[in-house]
């Protein structure tokens, strides 16, 4: 059983993935390199402050895919979060 480390919400890990990309995408920073102009979207753990980053490299070639994609983009890099918590935290299942 995982928990949703932002609220009360528990289920399924696919559960709280969803839930995550749904609810909390407000959590999520967003950078654009000023060099390579790729978009990252960047995650911190809420538990121990770790950042992660996933890139969308076709941002930069197509303004439309971040708002064309923005609830797959947000499952990515939910998912990051999902393993840290598991792998660094024993949190989840």
């Amino acid at each position: 059983m995982f928990k949703c480390p932002y609220c009360e919400f528990s289920g399924k890990r696919s559960e709280v993935h969803n839930h995550l990309a749904e609810n909390h995408g407000d959590t999520l920073g967003v950078r654009v390199d000023e060099f390579t102009k790729h978009t990252f979207y960047v995650i911190t753990c809420p538990v121990c402050g770790a950042s992660y980053e996933q890139v969308t490299k076709k941002a930069r070639r197509d303004p439309s895919f971040v708002s064309e994609y923005e609830y797959e983009i947000r499952l990515v890099v939910f998912d990051l979060l999902l393993y840290h918590l598991q792998g660094e935290h024993n949190l989840g299942e």
